[in-house]
């Protein structure tokens, strides 16, 4: 077996310049970009208030912690989106807001349904009324205590992603 060993002589004797250094790639792009960090975040609350509500209405209880996750998740989307504009923070601390009670009146509607037997979708598009009084029977310190926790994760989140 051989060894690779450079050719003899001088490489450069005919004239040929060494290779420059190849070019270094472009920045990342800057993540500043607030509407998209809203809609973004918007996005990140529609979609865990389903899954909140869907929780809530598969185990008959709501969860702090998946308040928490709630919040969490749509920080992380306005932050990892948006960057650090100081906006972002407390957009996605009331977007959290209204995804948890968005996800507790889905919840509730998935319970009434499944005591009625019907479709859970109908209940909350027809009887909307009736569900958000349902709530405002229902809520108690703890409902209250979800939204300041989810608030304050989506604020939190929201910060430490876009650092």
């Amino acid at each position: 077996m051989s060894q690779p060993v450079p050719p003899p002589g001088n490489p450069f004797a005919d004239g040929a310049a060494p290779q420059p250094y190849p070019v270094a790639p472009p920045p990342a792009p800057a993540r500043d970009n607030v509407a998209l960090g809203l809609v973004a975040a918007l996005v990140a609350a529609l979609v865990t208030a389903g899954v909140y509500g869907a929780l809530i209405g598969g185990i008959e209880r709501e969860i702090g912690w998946a308040a928490v996750g709630v919040g969490f998740l749509v920080g992380l989307a306005a932050g990892k989106v948006g960057g650090r504009n100081p906006v972002l923070p407390v957009a996605s601390a009331v977007l959290t807001l209204g995804a948890i009670y968005l996800g507790q009146l889905v919840g509730i509607a998935i319970l009434v349904a499944k005591q009625l037997d019907a479709s859970a979708l109908d209940l909350f598009l027809e009887e909307f009324g009736l569900i958000t009084d349902a709530w405002s029977e229902n809520k108690d310190a703890l409902t209250f205590l979800f939204f300041g926790l989810g608030a304050f994760a989506a604020f939190s989140g929201a910060r430490k992603a876009s650092a």
